[in-house]
């Protein structure tokens, strides 16, 4: 019987469907009435619930009618003995099969929305929400037998009928489970069956009730089928499948992928689980990943399935495993798979910040697969190993040691889109460190359109994009950095390995230009994710970062100690200045330069090595000389700005950092023209530093004394944070700053007039009956309000502002 007759409370019974509602009316109306009906639908449409609700209507009419369920599961000749001689009413409900003639014809079709809806209520006994109902009725396909069974959570109901079944149709179901149910020849030969032989097996299958109107298992159907099949059944069957796709050397992906965790074994296996891995690859590192290690549980061993589990790991982000899997290639007899091995260890090393280590493997790796002919068995054909071993050179000081790689290439290596890509990049990198280097940007733009199309499942130690950005990072060229980066990000490019990279320099590029809000929004996404060196250390640097230009503090001297952790993991090489220089700032904040001291004079020295390049000198000397201006080191500021001076001829940004480092170092020394100072910020502006500029201006109005000086460079500071209010037409004075107050609460201001009358905030707060906290809280947010970088602009802006006559 139906378990749509079952009763869901007392009093309550699921509804009749919809359908037949039409016909119960006219039978209550006359329950005497000539009747031959013949309820036809498939499995789990409410059939047995009308022939109940008849049934009632019958008995309580006195009525003898004849109701028979289930009437496909008899024969012509039991059906035919059983209607003869009936007189009364009768009502034959059977799944779909051809219909006498002289009967009335009943079909029962799929519920709509609202009727699931209703269903849900009578299941449920309260009101359904419209989205529940859509989403169960796109599950269940409008079965009624299926969305009671969700709603009750009984799925486990089907187990019993599904043991049942005929094999052939059990067998169908689960190949459309797994995925195969549209491949009429695999069908075949799954079924031994000749094609003409499908329809009726199919038409069986249709007669479940757990296929759609195409033919496809409905969601909650294939649930069932999947947890609720006989175990036995379903693995035999859908290895077959599997044996077949082999055979016919077809993708075996999503039927590999439904054997996983069944403990399914043997060679047939594991050469399933191993080519579901390589298709899964190039989309879904984490699936290769499982798929991978179960062809190795399967018993397979080759070498090709170790180097790809191995590459799998890695660019999913276990590092670990892939590190294990490489190294215990290195002592293969082949020296394909050793190379393999060491390609693998090397791009780990590279993430872990040992990039000397990792240029000396990748190295070995192209020398021992040299002469391997391209695509080999896939386990050590690495076109790009010279080339990741150049940049690993480069960025450990070694320029000379890259172009005699670069130049002397190893023999054998197929001339790919991915090995051009890969040595333009490279060469990229060497040229960044020769002379002013003005096509370095260009060159490594030009190796990421390259590369980005041939990417696919591919494992690197750096992306062309990260290094672009990098580059666009030391250059000014912010535009450049984001799309570049946004696009790896969204393409996927170097797996989640990479990812975190990616999201980690958008961050930074977001903070370099005084975005603070974006950046904190990459700075969370990435947040509580395990990280290797290289990404620890440029997360917590942007911790410290935005901390920093927020003038918060406590959150400095809390993430201070996260990121120097961070920075004696990582190795110094040319490619982590930028956090270090961050570090160098906030450790003068913190009264924690001399920690860092060594670690700068081997960066340092790294730059003599390669002749003080100017596209990675200047960023950290810039910072340098905000570490020295913190530390009142005029000595070390004025040094700092003869070696930015030496490379303003480089082009627009060195330029406008020496020019800005002249201007600092006069307005800390109290003698400076307001307009020089005004010109110097607006072209840091221009370039995308909007929170340097406005930091540079609202300093020097802090420390003039010429009110309409200060007035004007407060102005500037605004317009160069992104903050400043509209200047009305026809008026002399900026509209601005009463703009400014105008948007303070009273509270806001009075907190405001005895901040800058000197009480603390606590002095302040027990005048206005709060807390010292709270006095805080007002003061952090009348600062976003008026735009100013740090407390010190900020104080100076609100003396300005409650100074004016006309101050409410």
């Amino acid at each position: 019987m139906n378990t749509l007759l079952t009763q869901v409370s007392p009093l309550r019974t699921v509804p009749v469907h919809p359908a037949a509602r039409q016909l119960l009316d006219q039978v209550k109306a006359d329950p005497a009435a000539p009747l031959r009906l013949a309820v036809v639908a498939p499995g789990g449409y409410g059939k047995s619930v009308l022939l109940a609700a008849l049934d009632r209507c019958f008995r309580a009419a006195g009525v003898e009618a004849l109701l028979v369920d289930d009437a496909d599961r008899l024969g012509a000749d039991q059906l035919e003995e059983l209607l003869t001689g009936a007189d009364g009413p009768i009502v034959v409900a059977h799944r779909p099969a051809a219909v006498a003639s002289g009967w009335t014809l009943l079909q029962l079709g799929p519920l709509g929305v609202g009727d699931i809806a209703r269903l849900i209520s009578a299941v449920t006994g309260s009101a359904a929400d419209p989205a529940a109902a859509a989403e169960l009725h796109a599950r269940s396909g409008g079965v009624p037998r299926l969305a009671e069974r969700e709603l009750l959570g009984r799925l486990e109901e089907f187990r019993p009928e599904l043991d049942e079944l005929d094999d052939d149709v059990l067998r169908y179901l689960i190949a459309a489970e797994a995925g195969a149910g549209r491949n009429l020849d695999l069908l075949c030969a799954l079924l031994d069956r000749e094609p003409d032989q499908l329809p009726a097996i199919v038409d069986a299958a249709r007669a479940t009730g757990l296929l759609g109107p195409d033919d496809t298992l409905l969601p909650l159907a294939a649930a069932a089928v999947r947890d609720f099949g006989p175990p036995a059944r379903r693995l035999t069957t859908v290895q077959r499948l599997v044996e077949l796709q082999l055979a016919n050397g077809l993708p075996v992906l999503d039927l590999a992928r439904s054997l996983l965790g069944t403990g399914s074994s043997g060679a047939s296996a594991a050469a399933a689980f191993a080519a579901a891995a390589a298709e899964a690859l190039p989309a879904d590192a984490r699936l290769a990943t499982r798929l991978f290690e179960a062809a190795a549980e399967a018993g397979e061993r080759a070498p090709a399935v170790t180097a790809g589990w191995a590459r799998a790991a890695a660019l999913s982000g276990d590092l670990d495993t892939a590190l294990r899997l490489g190294d215990g290639m290195l002592g293969a007899a082949d020296a394909e798979t050793r190379a393999a091995g060491a390609a693998i260890a090397a791009t780990v090393l590279a993430h872990r910040g040992e990039l000397a280590r990792s240029a000396e493997l990748y190295h070995w790796a192209s020398r021992s697969a040299a002469g391997t002919e391209a695509g080999g068995t896939g386990a050590g054909n690495w076109p790009g190993a010279d080339a990741f071993a150049a940049i690993a050179l480069v960025g450990t000081g070694d320029a000379d040691g890259a172009r005699r790689l670069l130049d002397s290439p190893a023999p054998g290596v197929a001339p790919t889109l991915f090995a051009g890509a890969a040595t333009r990049m490279a060469r990229g990198i060497a040229d960044s460190v020769s002379g002013c280097a003005t096509e370095t940007l260009s060159t490594l733009l030009g190796a990421a359109a390259m590369l980005e199309p041939a990417l696919g499942g591919t494992l690197l130690p750096d992306s062309p994009a990260a290094l672009s950005a990098l580059a666009a990072l030391h250059t000014g060229e912010l535009a450049l950095a984001e799309p570049v980066l946004t696009r790896a990000l969204d393409g996927g490019i170097g797996g989640d390995l990479l990812s975190v990279r990616h999201r980690l320099l958008l961050g930074w590029v977001a903070m370099t230009v005084g975005d603070l809000a974006t950046a904190a929004e990459h700075h969370d996404a990435v947040a509580g994710r395990t990280l290797e060196a290289r990404d620890e250390l440029f997360f917590a640097t942007l911790e410290l970062g935005l901390a920093r230009r927020a003038s918060d503090l406590v959150g400095l001297q809390r993430s201070w100690h996260r990121a120097y952790q961070a920075s004696m993991r990582q190795q110094t090489d040319l490619f982590t200045l930028l956090p270090l220089g961050e570090l160098a700032i906030a450790a003068a904040r913190t009264g924690a330069y001399a920690k860092i001291s060594g670690q700068l004079e081997r960066a340092h020295s790294l730059l003599a090595r390669l002749d003080e390049p100017p596209l990675w000198t200047v960023s950290l000397v810039w910072h340098e000389l905000h570490a020295a201006i913190t530390l009142e080191d005029a000595d070390a500021a004025k040094a700092h700005l003869a070696t930015l001076a030496t490379h303003a001829h480089c082009g627009r940004y060195p330029s406008a950092l020496a020019t800005a480092a002249r201007c600092w170092l006069s307005v800390l020394g109290g003698t400076f023209d307001p307009d020089t100072i005004t010109a110097a910020a607006a072209e840091m502006h221009d370039l995308g530093l909007r929170w340097d500029a406005a930091r540079l201006a609202g300093q020097a109005a802090i420390r003039t004394s010429d009110r309409k000086a200060m007035v004007r460079l407060l102005e500037a500071a605004r317009q160069f944070q992104g903050t400043a209010a509209r200047r009305e037409p026809g008026t002399s004075e900026p509209a601005a700053a009463g703009t400014g107050l105008a948007a303070l609460s009273e509270r806001e201001l009075e907190v405001a007039r005895l901040v800058v009358e000197g009480l603390t905030y606590k002095q302040a707060g027990s005048k206005l009956f709060i807390s010292g906290k709270t006095v805080e809280h007002h003061m952090a947010r009348i600062r976003g309000k008026l735009g100013a970088a740090d407390r010190r602009e900020l104080l100076a802006t609100l003396r300005e502002l409650l100074s004016r006559p006309d101050t409410p």
